[in-house]
């Protein structure tokens, strides 16, 4: 059985949402970021013309636009509008995959002997834009891929890439459309004359190979169109946790914060490593007698640890109401969805984020131990 997969992406996501509450912002360059240290978050069509792209920072990309209006962004409305489309969405199709806060992938496969594919996911998007207010572009194809590098030139718009049709689709292309290029590996095979997708796909596996490792082969299948990566179900249930148990009830709550932060940076840490946001923090507290009282709350998806600590510490402040030891505290982060640092774009400065990337990357070359907040270290280990 062919498979029938779709790609779909909420155009400039944050600022069409923005345009829902302040018609002021149609059809004029808007940029969704943080004060002139910031950088973009997310930027109009209209931006794009004169070359602003998203993770750019403000002040550059006000020196290529001008008379760009910058918005701080309202990262609680994002969060509740992306749950929004993710329910519409779950309730439509009997497969569903949210990769990011603004993409999903549908397993539509042998629904076509009932309903037209991309009939079923033409009118699934109009449902989207018709309850919302969002536009959103979708690709249909064979796999992830495929339907993914189709959403890219479909935006704004959409597409069907049928299986006759994926290789002359993909070979005039550019190998950056390959979700797994990044600049690295496009300098380096553009170094030696590999800049579109067909002199990719006709080069031998082993060359690619001794070029860039283990992932050669990966990228030469894409190249040629295979991709048999499945549609993975959504699910809220997904979460990382971490919890302490004391050798001694405590109640010494400086330490308590400590090691709050502590846990929140080291959660953090492993979000960013394994691409995940978390939309939901909670804490757990047990009183010495072993009564145990639980806090959460909603956040906007991130995986940053300055806004997880901040929310965690809030959350303990709210559980722990009685003047009594304390025999354990735990953290935990649910409502997982797959991508990268980008929900708080609009509140780092360029400081901020250049830290983590160092951070993360000498914990990553020397253990998650190798380096952190003062704040977050318990010093009493």
């Amino acid at each position: 059985m062919e498979r029938a997969i779709v790609h779909m992406d909420l155009d400039t996501f944050f600022v069409s949402c923005e345009r829902l509450v302040n018609s002021k912002f149609d059809g004029i360059p808007l940029i969704i970021g943080g004060g002139d240290r910031g950088v973009v978050a997310s930027c109009s069509y209209e931006a794009r013309h004169f070359g602003v792209r998203s993770a750019m920072p403000i002040r550059m990309a006000l020196r290529l636009c001008p008379d760009a209006k910058v918005v701080r962004g309202d990262h609680e409305m994002y969060s509740r509008l992306s749950h929004t489309v993710t329910d519409i969405i779950r309730e439509k199709v009997p497969l569903m995959e949210k990769a990011s806060i603004d993409e999903f992938y549908l397993d539509l496969s042998g629904m076509d002997k009932f309903f037209g594919c991309y009939q079923w996911t033409d009118e699934i998007a109009s449902a989207v834009t018709k309850e919302t207010g969002l536009p959103i572009s979708f690709a249909l194809s064979t796999n992830k891929t495929v339907s993914k590098i189709g959403t890219g030139e479909a935006k704004p718009g959409k597409m069907e890439i049928k299986l006759q049709e994926v290789q002359p689709f993909l070979n005039p292309l550019s190998i950056k459309k390959i979700p797994m290029v990044g600049d690295n590996t496009f300098q380096l095979l553009s170094r030696v004359g590999i800049r579109t997708i067909q002199t990719l796909s006709e080069m031998p596996v082993l060359v690619l190979q001794q070029m860039i490792g283990q992932n050669g082969s990966e990228l030469w299948k894409k190249a040629n169109g295979i991709d048999e990566n499945p549609v993975i179900p959504y699910s809220e249930r997904k979460s990382i946790s971490t919890e302490r148990t004391f050798t001694s009830d405590t109640m010494d709550i400086p330490e308590l914060k400590r090691l709050i932060s502590g846990m929140a940076e080291q959660l953090a840490y492993q979000l960013r490593k394994e691409k995940w946001l978390t939309s939901t923090v909670a804490v757990k507290i047990r009183y010495a007698n072993f009564d145990t009282e639980t806090k959460q709350s909603r956040v906007a998806y991130t995986s940053a640890d300055h806004t997880l600590a901040r929310v965690a510490l809030d959350l303990f402040n709210k559980a722990y109401t009685r003047r009594m030891r304390l025999r354990l505290v735990g953290l935990r982060f649910t409502g997982l969805v797959h991508g990268s640092h980008q929900m708080n774009l609009f509140e780092d400065t360029e400081e901020q984020m250049s830290l983590y990337q160092a951070m993360d990357d000498l914990k990553n070359r020397f253990g998650s131990d190798a380096v952190g907040r003062a704040s977050g270290f318990d010093f009493g280990k």
